[in-house]
């Protein structure tokens, strides 16, 4: 659910997202869960251990797939920024 929150944000940048705003939305959710089920010892924890830190944990995935797809997007474009 994070990393849905974080993508919400993508709207303030360009859209030059791969794969667009899809992409962005795909990218968000697959950062936040791959970083967060890492950072968990590649376990998912359980209906007790789930606090407010388990909802931080997947923003810095997030952030790194919304990052990833966007330097591939430009990239994609044929930019010579990137």
């Amino acid at each position: 659910m994070m990393g849905i929150a974080i993508w919400h944000f993508a709207v303030f940048v360009p859209d030059r997202f791969l794969g667009g705003i899809v992409g962005a939305f795909f990218a968000a959710w697959l950062g936040a869960v791959a970083v967060a089920f890492v950072l968990n010892g590649f376990d998912a924890p359980g209906k007790d251990d789930t606090d407010l830190i388990q909802a931080f944990l997947a923003i810095p995935g997030a952030v790194a797939g919304l990052g990833l797809f966007y330097w591939l997007g430009v990239r994609a474009e044929g930019n010579p920024e990137a």
